[in-house]
């Protein structure tokens, strides 16, 4: 798969001290769908901007289709973009606003309603052109900021939390819709988004950030079951975490000992080393519970405190003896055969299945 657009040891900073994106390379691969995921403030959207064009790096360099955009102004890049508020002008038709990047291109009326009628066929709003934004909801507003950044077959189409305003139902409903468009068109998209569970929805690929830096970038299935860090396992998804001091490091398998003398075996992080601290995370999902430990010996004592019905998953809120807390999740047809809250357990798992990691 060929490179679309490329970063080179990118910076960005505001006051000249401290780095929002800190020496940032990064190559989007043609074709793709890719997230950026982070918390506020960690420099996913100010590298969406930077490659928009709406933000100017302090220092290296971003190149589309190998051509560097270092003087190329926003409206010349070939980039199509969605904002979170749609960014639809309210005294233009649906259709009007559809067709103004074909006008700033001098594009003819003609080929213009023709492109105009093909965008709004792919979000199916065709039946919408003489309707103001007002008009519509939120879903369609959105949808029309899709045609909008698709009607002049950019190169590349930027999404900056297009869908957080939002209600779930919609959101969900939009996830799809966008993936779908993505998938038929074949056109790169470069996706911002805080939320892990639309990340893991909707991207072939993940660039988590944090504090300026990508922490790890790979597929879904990968960023969930094999996280790099203890912040990359403890923001996608949900994890137990517990703290101690690495005791042993054999063969990849780490031993974690806890302030509370519980001995965790998982597998071992990189730069992890006997006598550091370092951190143990399991998926709630992955956490058994048994009367006993495992043949291995892999787990530790708990305490079910109680157990929560939500919906498509039962949560087992648990105490390990040493006073740390750990959640298992069940399907709900599991609820029934759980032991009443009070009842000692153990917490077991399987070794491949947790992670021990570098304190942060």
């Amino acid at each position: 798969m060929s490179v679309i657009a490329t970063f080179d040891q990118v910076c960005k900073s505001y006051d000249g001290l401290s780095q929002v994106v800190d020496h940032l390379d990064l190559a989007v691969q043609e074709g793709e769908f890719l997230s950026l995921l982070g918390p506020s403030g960690s420099g996913k959207t100010t590298t969406l901007m930077m490659l928009a064009g709406f933000e100017t790096p302090t220092s290296g360099d971003i190149r589309l289709a190998g051509r560097s955009l270092r003087a190329v102004p926003a409206y010349k890049r070939d980039i199509g973009m969605v904002f979170q508020n749609y960014a639809l002008f309210p005294h233009m038709t649906v259709g009007e606003n559809v067709a103004f990047p074909l006008q700033v291109r001098n594009v003819g009326r003609d080929e213009q309603a023709r492109r105009v009628k093909l965008a709004l066929d792919m979000v199916q709003l065709s039946h919408a052109a003489q309707r103001l934004p007002a008009q519509l909801s939120g879903g369609q507003q959105q949808r029309v900021a899709v045609a909008r950044a698709l009607v002049f077959e950019p190169k590349l189409v930027l999404m900056d939390e297009p869908l957080g305003a939002l209600d779930k139902n919609l959101r969900e409903q939009m996830q799809f819709e966008i993936r779908q468009l993505h998938r038929r068109l074949g056109v790169t998209m470069v996706y911002v988004t805080h939320d892990q569970a639309e990340a893991l929805t909707m991207s072939d690929r993940i660039a988590v950030f944090h504090q300026g830096k990508i922490q790890q970038l790979c597929g879904p299935r990968e960023m969930y079951e094999q996280p790099s860090s203890a912040f990359v396992a403890t923001f996608v998804g949900e994890s137990n975490r517990l703290s101690g001091t690495v005791e042993a490091l054999v063969d990849g398998v780490a031993v974690l000992r806890t302030d509370g003398g519980s001995l965790l075996q998982a597998v071992a992080g990189n730069g992890l080393r006997v006598g550091g601290e370092g951190v143990f995370t399991l998926r709630p999902e992955r956490a058994e519970l048994s009367t006993s430990r495992s043949a291995e010996g892999v787990g530790v004592a708990a305490t079910l405190e109680e157990a929560i019905f939500v919906g498509d998953k039962m949560r087992a809120r648990l105490r390990t003896s040493d006073g740390h807390e750990m959640i298992a999740c069940r399907s709900p047809d599991q609820f029934d055969t759980l032991p009443t809250p009070g009842s000692r357990l153990c917490v077991t798992w399987r070794i491949e299945h947790a992670r021990i990691f570098v304190a942060p």
